[in-house]
């Protein structure tokens, strides 16, 4: 009962967020037109990449296409259901607004992740489909019910990832007062590892991409899953991963809660 109650909050914010972005329509399109250009310079830029060699640290063309076209589906959900929301944490936070949230009957992380959705993303998050169904046929494998159910599961689980780690980085606003170089680093780990494979990493960067900020596993283990590379252990790690960040993130903005100091006191 309570998870179909707070699902029908998210439809309600999401109806009220549409209406009032179809009012700006040009706002509302924006920001599908700056993703998709990244979207499409990334792809050409690797086609001009393959177009010199066959393969980039053993990932042929069809390989890296499924790479990009989920991160970019991945990218592209974060925007539509919880990116707009959780973004405004660190902001709330300093100017007391975070009173609110605390005094309403739904849990604050739930209210402050899901108030900003925004649908200006859905053309991009079809596109990203398009491109993995184009590089899982060019790949001439078998496709079976068992194998995109895995996928989708990965893919599921690695959204999750992906919103915790936001989370966790625009929860520091209640212990610091200037976290935007965070932000920042955020950022740049993310380009990154948008552009390389985390099987690529080595050394420290790896400890880095897969373990202490694993954006490296996040488009990378539903890939080698669908690609038959995926080991058990990587399945069960990635899994681990998730459940441990998950777990660690709900207790982390609790604690932040506790450490909040009011506008009112």
């Amino acid at each position: 009962m309570k998870m179909k109650k707070q699902l029908k909050i998210i439809l309600m914010l999401a109806k009220m967020k549409l209406s009032r972005s179809m009012a700006f329509r040009f706002s509302f399109f924006s920001v599908f037109f700056v993703d998709g250009s990244l979207f499409l310079i990334q792809i050409l830029m690797f086609q001009t990449i393959y177009a010199q060699t066959d393969t980039i640290g053993g990932w042929d063309q069809p390989q890296m296409l499924l790479f990009i076209g989920t991160f970019s589906l991945l990218n592209a959900v974060n925007m539509v259901l919880y990116f707009f929301g959780v973004i405004t944490i660190p902001e709330k936070i300093k100017t007391g607004q975070m009173d609110l949230y605390i005094t309403k009957p739904i849990h604050p992380l739930f209210h402050l992740s899901f108030e900003n959705i925004d649908m200006g993303s859905v053309p991009l998050a079809a596109a990203s489909i398009g491109i993995i169904i184009y590089a899982v046929s060019l790949m001439g494998i078998p496709v079976t019910a068992g194998k995109i159910l895995g996928y989708i599961f990965l893919v599921l689980l690695m959204q999750v990832l992906y919103y915790d780690i936001e989370v966790i980085l625009r929860t520091f606003p209640f212990f610091f007062i200037q976290t935007t170089s965070i932000e920042r680093l955020e950022g740049e780990l993310l380009t990154l590892c948008m552009k390389i494979p985390g099987t690529l990493f080595k050394g420290l960067f790896k400890v880095m991409f897969y373990l202490l900020l694993p954006y490296g596993i996040m488009s990378t283990i539903p890939t080698q899953f669908f690609t038959g590379v995926l080991s058990p252990m990587g399945f069960i790690y990635a899994v681990a991963v998730v459940v441990g960040f998950t777990a660690f993130t709900i207790a982390f903005f609790r604690f932040g809660l506790k450490h909040y100091k009011s506008a009112s006191s």
